[in-house]
């Protein structure tokens, strides 16, 4: 078989038709070069440079499989690149795969830092439901997730980020808009407006309904694909619902028709983080950039996770970061 220096050493000659130019052009020696290429035609049986006293020229054999050579080339150059992105962190992709209730309020923050702290990084995101998350990260898809935990799944690793607490919205006249200190019992009695089938958000709202005796009053006939749908279903007198605290600036604060208000300590919420492949070469780089988001996420409303060390040293789970709502 032709090796990498005969291939290179060929490739040279067709470029400058000039033995002693291409030797120096690969920083090789000339007898060496000219050793690769006779070389290389035996190994392919065919000849493919005539040298006359004056010139080189390529014959119609070795025209052709110049072509090929700098392919060949070409392709193991991209290989290096490849394997030198591998080696460097924050260089290469990262296909990352975040639920749609966080996409709209976390991903300026995420691209932000991708931006400006990962130049060299290619960052490529993928807006999907949980379990389509999760099946993506299992079969290689998908390089990091995130979404709401916890998740339980096999073989997945979670990175906690923050914790946000549930704002209560309702149509700008109702009782319990403006309210800060509102009872988690107050919703047995609301009629809630909840996301559509296989968004955690839903799931998560109704384990707050479970945890206070709601069994009944969730109207299944109404329901939305997204935050911005369900807020105008409330704004129309349909019910209330329930927002994470870092959607409600962008999809309720500033439509007078709507209300909001906070829940009585220990307020409903979910927590948010990362996940990846247990095992993953890329751990090490995942777990830095957890830290740096979470640093990134620090002007939101959310309480934060600390790392690993900083909860070692300061004894806490939590850091808390919120501000009230105006």
């Amino acid at each position: 078989m032709p090796t990498l220096a005969q291939i290179r050493a060929f490739s040279a000659v067709a470029d400058t038709l000039h033995f002693r130019d291409a030797a120096a052009e690969i920083g090789m020696s000339q007898p060496a070069l000219s050793g690769a290429v006779a070389a290389l035609e035996e190994s392919l049986g065919s000849r493919l440079v005539e040298r006359t006293t004056r010139k080189v020229l390529l014959t119609p054999a070795g025209e052709r499989i110049a072509a090929r050579a700098r392919t060949v080339l070409d392709a193991v150059a991209g290989l290096m690149e490849e394997a030198e992105a591998a080696r460097a962190p924050f260089t290469g992709h990262l296909r990352l795969g975040v639920i749609p209730t966080v996409a709209p309020y976390l991903l300026p923050t995420v691209l932000r830092l991708a931006h400006e702290t990962y130049p060299d990084l290619d960052l490529q995101v993928h807006e999907e439901q949980t379990s389509s998350l999760l099946e993506g990260l299992g079969s290689g898809r998908l390089d990091l997730l995130l979404l709401a935990l916890p998740l339980g799944a096999h073989g997945v690793t979670e990175i906690p980020l923050f914790h946000e607490d549930f704002v209560l919205v309702t149509p700008g006249d109702h009782r319990l808009a403006g309210r800060a200190d509102i009872p988690r019992e107050s919703l047995r009695e609301l009629p809630l407006l909840l996301l559509e089938e296989g968004h955690c958000l839903r799931d998560q709202a109704l384990d707050v309904c479970r945890e206070i005796g709601k069994d009944e009053g969730v109207p299944a006939t109404t329901s939305a694909a997204g935050l911005s749908t369900l807020v105008q279903l409330v704004a129309g007198g349909l019910g209330v619902t329930l927002l994470p605290r870092t959607a409600v600036d962008l999809e309720a604060a500033r439509d007078e028709r709507l209300g909001t208000g906070c829940f009585r300590a220990p307020a409903p919420g979910r927590r948010v983080g990362l996940a990846m492949r247990s095992g993953t070469a890329r751990a090490g780089e995942f777990t830095a950039f957890a830290d740096s988001l979470r640093h990134a996420l620090r002007p939101l409303p959310v309480r934060l996770t600390p790392s690993r060390p900083e909860a070692d040293r300061s004894g806490t789970a939590e850091v808390d970061r919120t501000t009230p709502l105006q």
